[in-house]
């Protein structure tokens, strides 16, 4: 079985992905890693699809560097029934130009379901695996080799430092407002103003009944008035009728009525004497 892939990636980063077991039972597709750390790393189930079938491994893998070459050696048995297979998969990094090729050398020793596939069937398998495994172990090499870039030497990222000769925005003196009339000193001759002991000339301040008579004069009645103002025109209230109050009238009744009887007694008293 031969297998020859091109990836985009460095052939050092590609072979610390690869010789890694940790980040190769990552990039193995249909690999489930059994709970027992004891069982090692690369044990546990391996789903491979051949033709129309799937077949479930249990065994475990290891990884093997000879001379500049990573060999994955395995063993598995079949999880429901007898057949087993043996594996000697061999990769060679090459680097060539924007990348690496990557050549894949193996031996496959199966009995069982496996064994009964057609030849067409297992080439295909394999080939499909091989690509994914590729295509994770691309993908894993680039996001470590990312994350080194963004580290310092002593493995901390210290950020995004700035750059020097610039000043920061806080060690930058304020100038004063233009709105404050106490200009600094310097900011006023510098502006062209004049020493800043030249006198300024502020408006008097008026009175509030003045104020208050020159602002209703300008903009005319307050907003206060207006609300609190009574309508005028055709809305306005109709006054109320003025009542008198009977005590005042009788108070004026009661004494000409006095004089009235008074006048009276007198006239009479006059005819009697004169008969």
């Amino acid at each position: 079985m031969d297998h020859e892939v091109f990836v985009p990636v460095p052939a050092e980063a590609l072979r610390v992905t690869l010789t890694d077991p940790a980040r190769v039972v990552r990039c193995v597709p249909g690999l489930q890693r059994d709970a027992d750390a004891e069982a090692g790393p690369l044990a546990g189930r391996l789903k491979v699809r051949v033709g129309g079938n799937t077949i479930t491994y249990r065994g475990a893998l290891r990884v093997v560097e000879r001379d500049g070459a990573i060999t994955y050696e395995g063993e598995g048995t079949e999880a429901r029934g007898k057949g087993s297979a043996e594996l000697s998969l061999t990769v060679v990094l090459t680097p060539v130009a924007e990348g690496t090729s990557l050549s894949f050398t193996g031996a496959l020793t199966a009995a069982g379901r496996l064994a009964e596939a057609t030849e067409e069937a297992r080439s295909i398998a394999g080939a499909r695996l091989l690509d994914k495994f590729v295509e994770a172990v691309a993908a894993l090499a680039e996001e470590h080799s990312e994350d080194t870039d963004d580290t310092d030497d002593d493995g901390v990222d210290d950020g995004v430092e700035e750059p020097s000769g610039r000043d920061s925005a806080f060690d930058v003196p304020a100038s004063p407002s233009s709105l404050d009339p106490l200009l600094d000193e310097d900011f006023a001759e510098s502006l062209g103003e004049g020493p800043a002991d030249t006198p300024i000339d502020f408006p008097a301040p008026q009175p509030a009944a003045e104020a208050a008579h020159a602002r209703r004069t300008m903009i005319g009645r307050s907003a206060e008035e207006v609300d609190h103002a009574p309508p005028r025109g055709r809305y306005a209230p109709v006054p109320a009728p003025e009542t008198t109050s009977a005590g005042a009238t009788l108070r004026w009744i009661a004494p000409a009525a006095a004089l009235a009887l008074a006048s009276a007694v007198v006239v009479g008293r006059a005819l009697r004497r004169r008969r």
